[in-house]
């Protein structure tokens, strides 16, 4: 294999021909911070924050901001920025009508802590479509799709114009494995290969990985960039704290450190599937790759409401073999593997001998017949290191968080089932932290109306407190109407996928509105009451629930106990 001198510059060009820096440092950055002090400001979302991110260092490169209403909407129909250049998912900045500055050109950038990140002149203002975004750019518009729900939370309008960074996020975690593109560029470089495969991962790698990864670098004669994404990627994700402590284990001691990178990637994903793994591959040239690895279902969200996949398991390969002679990145294959264990050994399943005996433990194994019940996954498998960071943080499934989500119309039933579920949780060794509707009102969401957006909000404050209990292992149930299946679906990415169990009261609106134990029904009926869930402001029904309960035929102590049967046959309850 041919050698680079290591003076030489990289050979690997970024996209686009060179690398974005929009980083103001000394006298420029502190005048910079000066003004901010007159602009008004805007509070970045994490996804926005990653975005800058991204957009600062040349992540994105060659976008040097967010998109501008010509580069949006090529993108949307065509994959391509206003100039041609290929680009297959919109990176844009939202706002608020409201929030809209009138009286400056210039915007203050804040994070969540409300740090000052950057300035940017608003050099344009456009219109969008939250649902054509999502039709265009995710193939679908169905809310079980994580973005989907999100997006329309997204402000109003898009901005956009020149961006002065001044302060990059700083981390306080892994400081030594964070590098930007041209620190990773310079890594790779080093190292005096002309070939560079990287491998995208949002999970914890187990000997599979290990084997396809060496197996890919050995193939293509270079180096190997291992970089997880550690921004935002699917909820329910196993967290980056321990999914960089798995990586920085094998990395240290089951690969050759004269040829491999691990770089962390501060990506917020969108799970776009086909169009994401080429957006993947354009990203990884510009940290030093022209090979990237690509898996079946790259960058897939799972099923759909109907329990069918978003994405073809093939077809992210497909479009990055497509163009990867104009993004200059190879499709590498994710070969499916296999472990004989009369050999001791991983082979791509299609070089099996024929009668060999083969090992394989699928994504749902792992999760319900090792991790769920606190056992070690075996050596075969796993690294005895991974194998023990996932054990010390993952428990087993009876004793892992919990949100019992109660949703269904006013007087449906709600509050008198939950009542009767809690002594029952209770004897299987689950305590339980209710937040009801009405309850919550009173407190947490004091002040909040019945419009559609306070409604809203106060969903989301109870399923950011709900999540944040189930995060830390405990159990909660949370009773309120909830009628808006996109809200509804972003509680239960708080929660997380595997903590979420969506409980649908089914009860028709005639029964609840003759129980009306509280005379609402009839002050709506009667106009006192205005944007009444079932009278006069739309319920939405859960698309795919996971448990449905009748309260005409069905008394609350059974609806409990079909919860409670439901529970334990899942493992959440001994």
């Amino acid at each position: 294999m041919s050698k680079q001198n290591k003076a030489d510059a990289a050979i690997i060009t970024p996209y686009g021909g060179e690398l974005v820096n929009l980083i103001a440092s000394g006298a420029e950055g502190e005048a910079i911070i000066d003004q901010a002090n007159h602009y008004p400001d805007l509070q970045l979302s994490d996804r926005s924050s990653h975005d800058l991110e991204l957009l600062s260092v040349g992540g994105y490169s060659p976008l040097d901001r967010f998109m501008g209403k010509d580069d949006y909407q090529r993108v949307l129909t065509e994959m391509r920025l206003a100039d041609g250049t290929l680009f297959p998912i919109p990176i844009t900045l939202t706002i608020k009508k409201e929030d809209l500055p009138t009286r400056s050109e210039w915007i203050a950038l804040r994070d969540s802590r409300n740090y000052l990140v950057a300035v940017m002149r608003i050099e344009e203002v456009f219109t969008w479509d939250p649902l054509r975004e999502a039709r265009l750019v995710l193939g679908t518009t169905d809310h079980r799709h994580p973005l989907v729900s999100e997006m329309e939370r997204w402000g109003d309008l898009c901005i956009s114009g020149e961006l002065k960074v001044v302060n990059p996020p700083k981390y306080y975690d892994f400081q030594d494995v964070r590098k930007t593109p041209q620190e990773t560029r310079a890594l790779l470089s080093g190292m005096g290969n002309q070939n560079v495969v990287a491998f995208q991962t949002r999970n914890p790698m187990h000997r599979v990985h290990e084997e396809l990864t060496k197996l890919a670098a050995n193939e293509v004669g270079g180096s190997l960039l291992i970089h997880p994404v550690v921004g935002m990627t699917k909820p329910g994700d196993v967290d980056h704290f321990t999914r960089v402590r798995v990586y920085k284990a094998l990395t240290a001691n089951y690969y050759d450190k004269n040829s491999t990178v691990l770089s962390l990637l501060p990506l917020a994903m969108r799970m776009a599937g086909p169009k994401e793994a080429l957006w993947h591959a354009i990203i990884r040239r510009n940290y030093g790759a022209n090979h990237f690895i690509v898996g079946r279902d790259h960058a897939g969200p799972g099923n759909d409401s109907s329990g069918k996949p978003f994405y073809g398991p093939y077809e992210a390969q497909e479009m990055v073999r497509q163009y990867e002679n104009e993004v200059g990145v190879k499709m590498v294959p994710f070969q499916w593997m296999v472990y004989l264990p009369d050999e001791g050994k991983y082979l791509p399943v299609d070089q099996v001998p024929d009668g060999a005996k083969v090992n394989t433990i699928s994504g749902t194994q792992v999760r319900e017949d090792f991790l769920a019940k606190g056992k070690l996954l075996p050596e075969w498998f796993t690294r005895k290191e991974t194998a023990e960071i996932l054990a010390e943080v993952h428990p087993p499934k009876h004793k892992q968080g919990l949100c019992l989500w109660f949703t269904g119309l006013s007087g449906c039933g709600k509050s008198t089932i939950a009542s009767a579920l809690i002594p029952m949780l209770m004897e299987h060794g689950r305590q339980a932290t209710v937040l009801d509707g009405d309850v919550v009102r009173t407190h947490l969401s004091k002040g909040l109306g019945f419009n559609k957006e306070d409604r809203d909000t106060n969903i989301l404050r109870i399923g950011f407190v709900a999540g944040e209990i189930a995060r830390h292992n405990g159990t909660v149930i949370c009773a309120a109407i909830s009628p808006y299946l996109a809200t509804r679906n972003e509680a239960r990415k708080m929660s997380g996928e595997g903590r979420f169990v969506e409980i649908y009261v089914n009860t028709p609106l005639e029964v609840c509105e003759a129980r009306d134990v509280k005379g609402l029904y009839a002050k709506a009926r009667r106009g006192e009451i205005t944007g009444f869930t079932g009278i006069d402001d739309p319920y939405e029904e859960p698309v795919d629930p996971e448990i449905v309960l009748d309260t005409v035929v069905t008394t609350p102590e059974e609806n409990a106990r079909i919860i409670i049967d439901y529970l334990e046959e899942q493992g959440y309850i001994q």
